[in-house]
């Protein structure tokens, strides 16, 4: 009767064992249902690298008029109020946007990312578009001359004015091509925009073409000493622009694009642009 009784209190221990397993399997089976629901449901604050927070990058250090005194939380500058204006498209309030900070090669280059997005002036093309994702574009850039305030062509309003002028760009960029096709077949050329600045200043070119907003940055942070920016090279716009950076194959590409769009039907766009890039826009002439 005794070995009876434990044989039937060893059945009874199984089978609570056997419930409390099956239960606990149960229980997390639905939480794993649960987590995939909440990844396939649309919800994209949730797809986050940190869920209900986004993470945006920028330069190290960041650059006016881009972003004011290297603080984008501030929300001053044109890519920190445009990258607020497009998190709050997507569901997320100030409190819930963190600021990191990255390189720019590191950012376009190809691989895992711990951050969402990243915002600093990346032009939009088919090699970068190999290793990350793009938004659509929110500024496209124009190319202009900076000469010194006392050199031999400080008068000119136009390109023809510009002929027999030594003229200096950084090798690779916009600038080199607009100066070349539009000035001269004899462009100086530079690794670097410091060393252009610093070629125009020891009077080894008479003129810099860049991209607009660098050649303002250059004069009013003394990059180039006593210079000016005679105008924009007319017809120097970017065809693709600036996108907003995200990992290749992010959740949020599909949302950033769609709030990109939204803020320049909407004119909030063009709105930012004047009150941040007047200075790099509409208050400079066109040289034709």
């Amino acid at each position: 009767m005794a070995i009876n009784s434990r044989h039937l209190l060893r059945s009874l221990a199984a089978g609570v064992c056997a419930a409390a397993l099956a239960l606990t399997a149960a229980c997390g089976s639905g939480g794993d249902q649960s987590n995939d629901a909440t990844a396939g449901s649309g919800d994209i604050t949730q797809q986050t690298v940190t869920p209900g927070t986004l993470t945006i990058a920028t330069g190290d250090p960041a650059y006016e008029p881009w972003v004011l005194d290297d603080n984008p939380e501030s929300g001053k500058g044109y890519e920190a109020a445009l990258a607020y204006a497009v998190a709050e498209k997507m569901g997320f309030d100030k409190d819930h946007v963190k600021w990191t900070s990255t390189s720019f090669d590191a950012a376009i280059a190809p691989g895992a990312k711990d951050w969402d997005m990243n915002i600093q002036q990346f032009g939009i093309t088919p090699e970068r578009k190999k290793a990350v994702d793009f938004s659509s574009s929110y500024y496209k850039d124009t190319r202009a001359v900076i000469v010194k305030k006392d050199g031999k062509y400080a008068n000119a309003t136009s390109l023809a004015d510009l002929k027999g002028a030594v003229i200096g760009a950084t090798v690779g960029t916009q600038g080199y091509t607009y100066a070349k096709q539009d000035i001269t077949d004899d462009v100086q050329t530079f690794n670097d925009d410091a060393s252009t600045a610093q070629a125009l200043d020891a009077g080894q070119v008479d003129a810099i073409v860049a991209d607009t907003t660098v050649c303002v940055y250059m004069v009013d942070s003394g990059q180039v000493k006593d210079a000016k920016v005679l105008g924009r090279i007319a017809g120097s716009e970017d065809k693709d622009g600036m996108g907003i950076v995200l990992p290749k194959g992010s959740p949020l590409t599909k949302a950033t694009t769609k709030a990109v769009d939204e803020l320049t039907a909407d004119g909030t766009i063009e709105q930012l642009q004047k009150q941040w890039l007047a200075d790099y826009t509409t208050n400079l002439p066109e040289l034709k």
